[in-house]
């Protein structure tokens, strides 16, 4: 999957993600680092690239409707979580059997200990 970092992660989380075998675009490598949120979104878009940030106004579906874009995937940590933390939790967003196959389309908000969707994803037995 090809993932686009906002500015407003660190660095290792790009690398975290490489281990995993995604690819990764990071904002700041590619001269957006400054950008506006509808810059950073239009470049997803255009790469076909999973937006990820802890930017909350990625998570307004009227502004971003997740059915546009190919996942958008905010963490939602406190102020205070250091990069050791946020990857932390992004790993075990990846390491969850059935969260990245149904990302494209929907929204997902990652907590330190939850994960939603928007759409939510059904559950099936």
């Amino acid at each position: 999957m090809r993932f686009l970092i906002d500015a407003n992660l660190p660095r290792s989380i790009a690398t975290a993600l490489q281990r995993f075998g995604h690819e990764v675009e990071f904002a700041r490598d590619i001269g957006l680092g400054a950008a506006p949120d509808q810059q950073i979104a239009a470049h997803a878009l255009k790469n076909n690239a999973a937006i990820l940030t802890r930017d909350m106004d990625f998570a307004d579906i009227r502004r971003y409707p997740p059915e546009l874009y190919h996942g958008i995937v905010v963490l939602r940590l406190p102020d205070t979580a250091v990069a050791a933390e946020i990857v932390s939790v992004m790993e075990r967003f990846l390491l969850e059997p059935g969260f990245l196959k149904p990302l494209a389309g929907r929204l997902a908000i990652v907590d330190a200990d939850r994960v939603r969707f928007r759409p939510p994803l059904i559950a099936t037995n």
